[in-house]
């Protein structure tokens, strides 16, 4: 969703009906905290300014980024969320391991996108070093999770209107 050198957090997300009643999980990994919990936060001010209750939003954390892909799928066969918004944070070091991790979440994710009716959302960052993941976790680029929570917000209301009629 975001761009080089555009801030798109900045989407004044309004106009959906229902969110009051909407229930969204939101995974969180927990390394790279800074960035992690920035993003997570974001995630819950946005759905909270549209109107979803406090008490609908069910927060969790994990290890690290590869884990949220079973929690996610936990969470869609054990509770009844409208969607589940995964946020990590996977920053390239001197070997491979980004690869692998990176493109196994990606998939990851992707899969339970098909195989459950519910969105779940990726909202991970892979960057280059830690100066990029802070300029999208609240920097300079916005901030992903505000992204990703919108992107919740959409999918659920288009599931919504494809639903009922």
């Amino acid at each position: 969703m975001s761009t080089q050198k555009r801030n798109l957090s900045d989407n004044q997300i309004r106009g959906y009906k229902g969110t009051s009643k909407w229930k969204i999980g939101i995974l969180t990994a927990e390394w790279n905290p800074e960035v992690t919990n920035a993003l997570r936060d974001a995630a819950r001010k946005t759905l909270i300014q549209t109107g979803v209750k406090e008490t609908n939003i069910l927060s969790y954390s994990v290890p690290g980024s590869f884990e949220l892909i079973k929690a996610a799928k936990w969470m869609a066969e054990k509770t009844d969320v409208d969607a589940v918004i995964c946020l990590g944070c996977i920053i390239q070091g001197e070997t491979r391991h980004f690869d692998f991790v990176a493109a196994g979440v990606t998939d990851g994710i992707r899969d339970l996108n098909i195989r459950y009716d519910i969105p779940v959302i990726f909202g991970v960052l892979t960057t280059n070093n830690q100066q990029q993941a802070v300029d999208r976790a609240g920097g300079k680029y916005g901030n992903k999770g505000d992204e990703a929570a919108a992107a919740a917000l959409k999918m659920i209301q288009l599931n919504k209107e494809l639903t009922s009629g």
